[in-house]
């Protein structure tokens, strides 16, 4: 019998290890966050946190503007995602809608429970896709999810799930940020604005009409202690003014960062597909091979990440990286 493990598709590191220049994540290029990483350098690993994480929940829940009940702390985004697609499916629901592109592990969890996957649309029927799926802005284009201007034309009782994954909005490089509709969740996972990926923590907001014994429910999914101390020290530091400012300096530099970059991409004959407002985009290279291209610039110790798990064969998401790593991109592509 095959055995063989097939990991999910993600940028980052990989078999030959952690690359010298990675487009393949969209994490913070300004990262990782002075503050984050000495709050790192202090946490207390001796011991375990606090199982309720009842502090970590009321500085979260004062962040936010909410009550701390509405706090769901989540080992990662990914965990998250599979844990509410769990309760869905124990409550009833049988498909599930996702956005035309976007992250796997939306289609994962919910083909880990046998739902049925749908292409958002906006006006779908709540009683036949009862776990929606959107991304703010979403990725891999960067563009604003439609999703949210229908959803908040929805009133809150109509019984559907639906979970905006907030990931990039931290990273958000132009215009005013979403409203985000109140029957909604908010999936926040803070280590890609401080360039701090290889710390697991993130945590949900419940929309405020979500029955406590729905949070109850959720929570006697979780593992216990789903974050460990470093990941309360993470989502700690998350919440301070002194993050916060560093983060808004951090988006001037990626702005300029992001215009050099694309204005590279477009020299060297790729198609810059526009409307991203993060700090990614997709491009499509000058490449009769793209997978061998991509081989070619992994062994030079550069990594772009592949649209197709996306459904955008044929074309490559690239996190903005500094000048440096610019050039390093455009050295390996001409030879």
């Amino acid at each position: 019998m095959d055995v063989t493990l097939h990991p999910p598709l993600h940028g980052g590191p990989d078999a030959l290890g952690v690359p010298p220049h990675d487009f393949s994540t969209n994490s913070n290029a300004c990262g990782p966050c002075p503050g984050a990483v000495q709050a790192l350098r202090e946490a207390d690993a001796r011991h375990y946190p606090d199982p309720a994480y009842t502090a970590l929940r009321e500085r979260l829940g004062a962040f936010h503007g909410v009550g701390p009940a509405r706090i769901v702390i989540a080992g990662s985004a990914s965990e998250f995602i599979h844990r509410i697609t769990a309760f869905a499916a124990r409550r009833g629901v049988r498909a599930v809608a996702v956005p035309v592109h976007c992250y796997g592990d939306y289609t994962r969890a919910a083909q880990a429970w046998g739902l049925d996957v749908r292409p958002a649309a906006p006006g779908a029927d709540p009683a036949v896709t009862g776990l929606c799926w959107a991304c703010e802005p979403a990725s891999p284009l960067g563009t604003p999810d439609p999703a949210l201007a229908a959803w908040a034309r929805i009133g809150a009782q109509d019984g559907a799930l639906r979970v905006i994954d907030c990931a990039y909005a931290p990273l958000r490089l132009e215009g005013t940020a979403s409203h985000m509709p109140a029957n909604a969740w908010q999936l926040w996972t803070p280590n890609k604005a401080l360039g701090l990926t290889g710390v697991r923590a993130a945590y949900a907001v419940a929309p405020q009409a979500q029955p406590p014994q729905d949070l109850a429910a959720l929570q006697s999914l979780a593992p216990s202690w789903p974050i460990g101390a470093h990941g309360v020290a993470l989502l700690t530091a998350w919440t301070l003014a002194s993050t916060q400012r560093w983060l808004r300096d951090s988006l001037d530099t990626l702005r300029a960062w992001k215009a050099q970059q694309q204005a590279l991409c477009e020299s060297l004959g790729w198609a810059v597909v526009p409307g991203s407002l993060a700090n990614y985009f997709v491009a499509r290279p000058d490449a009769d091979d793209l997978p061998a291209a991509l081989h070619r610039l992994r062994a030079h110790g550069i990594k772009l990440r592949d649209g197709t798990s996306f459904g955008l064969p044929g074309q490559v998401r690239l996190g903005v990286l500094p000048p440096d790593s610019q050039q390093a991109l455009r050295q390996a592509w001409i030879g």
